[in-house]
């Protein structure tokens, strides 16, 4: 579990400390909101954090950019999946091994256009 923990912090951290957005303001609101949930995130097992970014991210996958679209789908699909595994370790296992190519380039891709257009601050 400690690797889908690690994987699914690198991704979701990328959003984690945000500044004002100059981008599209519901966008940027909503990924604000994302950021937030984000500071709070503890583990993949912790079923309100899951249950918290799960719906942000949905959101985020209707409002985001054309060029977002697709990431978020990835993203919000991941996080669907982490909540259904119910915090079971071999599953949380096996869907990061699953997942984590597609989700980190995914992830990528939002940190890179929330920077650029939201003026999203990447920590880790």
């Amino acid at each position: 579990m400690r690797k889908g923990a690690a994987l699914v912090a690198v991704v979701v951290l990328s959003g984690a400390t945000l500044t004002a957005c100059a981008g599209g303001a519901n966008y940027c609101s909503e990924l604000q909101n994302y950021g937030e949930a984000v500071k709070n995130f503890k583990d993949l097992s912790d079923p309100e954090t899951v249950d918290k970014l799960s719906t942000e991210a949905k959101k985020l996958s209707k409002s985001s950019p054309a060029e977002l679209k697709d990431s978020w789908k990835v993203m919000s699909q991941y996080l669907a999946d982490v909540k259904d595994a119910g915090g079971d370790k071999a599953r949380l296992d096996q869907l990061a091994k699953d997942s984590g190519p597609e989700l980190v380039t995914a992830g990528e891709a939002i940190a890179k256009q929330g920077k650029d257009t939201c003026n999203v601050t990447i920590s880790s």
